[in-house]
């Protein structure tokens, strides 16, 4: 490979390709080109260690190796097979695999990386009889294979692990920003220009002091990766260590120079363990020296030099970058809202003729601020979407808080607000009266019946454990997040308007309304928890009773869509032995051992489930002894029970999408694997047993071939309750049967 040719990928957050270009031809970059998501450019090794060393905003810098179009698993390995593996990775050296995008015959990332690792080890052990070690973290090489359709990039990962860990946050002292983010929204702020011109920095804020450290890593001209001491490259065979020691005695020499500046760069917060992890992170950093952090409230933010009132021109004009709290739950965002108002006060009250810069994952709190916003940028810090708004605090840009713009009539005056109201109110009155004539105290009210205000609205009706005291009614409301191409004075226009008729509308008080927002992610993310409050309270469904948590995750403990499924079931359940995969809170096992089964038998990957379903069983009366409660993976559990004799007359199957758990072996996915799944459930079926298989994949299809073996009758109409109408594909369910005739002796355990 010529040294002249090489070809590099680098990637980015989404919303900094172009900054990212511009970095990357500063550092000696040829035909930088951007994507969405990252920077591709030709050019030398050299060029590729400078990019892994002193790029502020880059993920990964990945080498291509290979391009090729190959139609099935077979040619892909073929093709990786021919790369001289020997090349990069010497005696000894250890691997790890990495496989992104979507093949027609590789549909799945994990099953691609074992795929390209076969290749690389195989290839190895024919020419030169060794074979690397699997080593995940912080192999000597790292190879990513991508894929686009047929067409394949084969690359080494030469930064190893992301770059945003520059190797000075311990571990005391994560935060939800990460680096490289933060350093580009300095950059967008222009904060390299105005450190040059001498001015001031201030994050009022500062958390464990991400803003602040990358500030001064900026203004002393310090390489980011000059405190990592591990790149991807440098257990690689094709490393040039001559090179990067040049590069490194390079960013050293640049670094002693930068500890001369002279800026007044500050982080502060009220939190004195977050001030200690800041100065922590500091020194780890080795601009100890130059950044000060204290503990301080809000209210007590002020730049360091006042303007000396006998100067003909004042300072130059400072930066104040933060990133202030933004609320989940209801209560949580009217703190945040207090703390924009806050903010907003101090600005104009103190920081006249300043640069701000603030990042907010909830846009429509930048109206609380008071204060126009010149420039708009979208911005991901990981899987969240942000809003970086741009400011000069003058009284020019001064605006009354909470309005939209000088002269504005308030949100829920507005047409829209107005409208959305009226369908809401239309809602309710339908679905109210229904739901108490039909007894149901949980249901869905509003589900973006008006595409431009994407919600789900849920209504969960509570009550004492003990039925003591009075229903408590809430709103459970989920955001669909606008795609980023959406206007963000749209965005918080229509959410605002939303949000803003709840209460009257429907009579709950705000401090029983919960917010939360759905994010489309990549395939295989996982939602995780997103509180710890750990508030349970009691509803009741069919005369049963169970737990639901508005606070700490994003599904509330009860799938309201499968309201119909369970009540089947129940009626089903009488005299069966009945066994629920993926039972999450074990919902539908209550409600099949109140329709008369003799036992019951539930199995769960996650313990947090089975402890709720635990205390589910106790309030309504359930013992152990034969309600049984197994922490397994399903897939797992399956192939084992086979081998016993135990048997179900009725199964549940209600599998997620997809999961990649990392406590499951291998990964889930439902449009793939559900025959494996429903053929392990037939395995463990008795006679004349039925297999209720449900799922949530919105492009599901039932594999064809099903059909030869078993008698398999859709009801997902028949399992659609009312209040989800609008949305048939909620859910797909299907009752499947063994096609073999059941046998008249046969009697289900436990009946005479």
């Amino acid at each position: 490979m010529s040294a002249d040719s090489l070809q590099f990928l680098v990637s980015a957050p989404r919303g900094l390709s172009d900054l990212l270009a511009r970095e990357l031809i500063a550092l000696g970059a040829d035909d930088a080109r951007e994507r969405s998501t990252g920077v591709t450019f030709s050019g030398t090794l050299a060029t590729a260690y400078r990019a892994c060393l002193w790029s502020r905003l880059a993920n990964r810098v990945f080498l291509e190796l290979a391009r090729f179009n190959v139609p099935d698993t077979e040619g892909f390995y073929a093709a990786v097979r021919e790369i001289d593996w020997a090349a990069h990775l010497g005696p000894g050296a250890t691997l790890a695999c990495d496989f992104t995008g979507q093949h027609p015959a590789i549909t799945h990332t994990h099953f691609g990386a074992l795929k390209l690792k076969d290749a690389i080890v195989d290839s190895l052990r024919a020419e030169r009889a060794w074979r690397p070690n699997v080593e995940l973290e912080r192999p000597s090489v790292r190879v990513h294979a991508h894929a686009h359709g047929t067409n394949f990039t084969i690359s080494l990962d030469l930064s190893g692990e992301s770059l945003h860990r520059r190797g000075y946050r311990g571990a005391a002292g994560e935060a939800p920003l990460k680096e490289n983010v933060a350093a580009g929204v300095l950059i967008r702020s222009g904060w390299p220009d105005l450190a040059k011109q001498g001015a001031e920095f201030l994050d009022p804020m500062c958390g464990s002091g991400t803003f602040a450290i990358e500030a001064a890593l900026i203004a002393a001209d310090r390489a980011p990766g000059l405190s990592r001491d591990y790149f991807g490259f440098l257990g690689w065979a094709g490393h040039d260590a001559a090179v990067w020691s040049q590069l490194l005695e390079e960013a050293r020499a640049r670094s002693r120079a930068g500890e001369a500046i002279k800026l007044v760069m500050r982080g502060q917060d009220r939190d004195a363990g977050a001030i200690r992890n800041a100065r922590a992170n500091a020194q780890r950093a080795g601009i100890q020296g130059l950044v000060q952090f204290e503990v301080n409230g809000l209210s007590e933010a002020a730049p360091a030099n006042q303007p000396d009132a006998g100067a003909a021109t004042g300072p130059v004009p400072g930066l104040l970058c933060t990133n202030p709290p933004y609320g989940v739950r209801m209560e949580d965002r009217e703190t945040a809202r207090a703390v924009h108002r806050e903010l907003g006060a101090v600005l104009r009250e103190r920081f006249h003729g300043w640069h701000a810069a603030v990042l907010t994952g909830a846009p429509e709190l930048g109206l609380e601020l008071g204060i126009r916003a010149h420039r708009t940028h979208t911005v991901w810090n990981g899987a969240i979407e942000c809003r970086l708004l741009r400011m000069k605090v003058d009284p020019g840009s001064e605006r009354e808080p909470g309005r939209l713009g000088k002269g504005d009539t308030n949100l829920r005056d507005t047409p829209g607000a107005r409208m959305f109201a009226n369908r809401l109110a239309k809602n309710l009155k339908r679905l109210q009266s229904w739901a108490e004539r039909a007894g149901i105290s949980c249901y869905r009210l509003y589900d973006a019946d008006m595409p431009e205000y994407a919600f789900a609205i849920d209504v969960y009706r509570t009550i004492e454990p003990d039925a003591s005291g009075p229903e408590l009614t809430w709103l459970y409301v989920q955001e669909y997040a606008a795609p980023a191409e959406i206007e963000l004075d749209a965005v918080r226009k229509r959410r605002g308007e939303a949000l803003s008729t709840l209460s009257d509308v429907t009579g709950v008080p705000e401090e029983r309304i919960r917010v939360r927002t759905r994010r489309i992610t990549k395939r295989g993310d996982q939602y995780g928890k997103v509180q710890n409050q750990a508030n349970y309270h009691v509803v009741l469904e069919d005369g049963l009773k169970f737990l639901v948590n508005f606070d700490d995750y994003l599904d509330t403990g009860l799938f309201l869509d499968h309201r119909d499924t369970r009540a089947r079931l129940r009626a089903a359940a009488a005299g069966k032995r009945f066994l629920n995969l993926f039972a999450y809170t074990c919902t539908a096992t209550v409600h099949a051992a109140a329709g008369g089964a003799v036992a019951t038998t539930s199995v769960d990957l996650s313990n947090t489930y089975l402890n709720w379903a635990q205390r589910n069983f106790e309030l309504n009366g359930l013992t152990p002894d034969r309600h049984g409660l197994i922490q397994a993976d399903c897939r797992v559990w399956l192939q084992d029970a086979a081998r016993g004799r135990e048997r179900y007359d009725l199964i549940f199957v209600d599998p997620p999408t997809f999961s990649n758990s990392k406590r499951m072996e291998g990964v889930l996915d439902v449009e793939r694997d559900h025959p494996e799944l429903i053929d392990g459930c037939a395995r463990l079926l008795a006679p004349g047993g039925l297999i209720v298989f449900s799922t949530n994949s919105q492009r599901f299809r039932l594999d064809e071939s099903l059909s030869e073996r078993y008698d398999i009758r859709d009801i997902s109409a028949k399992t659609l309750p009312r209040d989800f109408e609008r949305n048939p594909r909620i859910h797909r369910c299907f009752e499947v049967r063994r096609k073999e005739p059941p046998n008249p002796l046969y009697r289900p355990p436990g009946v005479r």
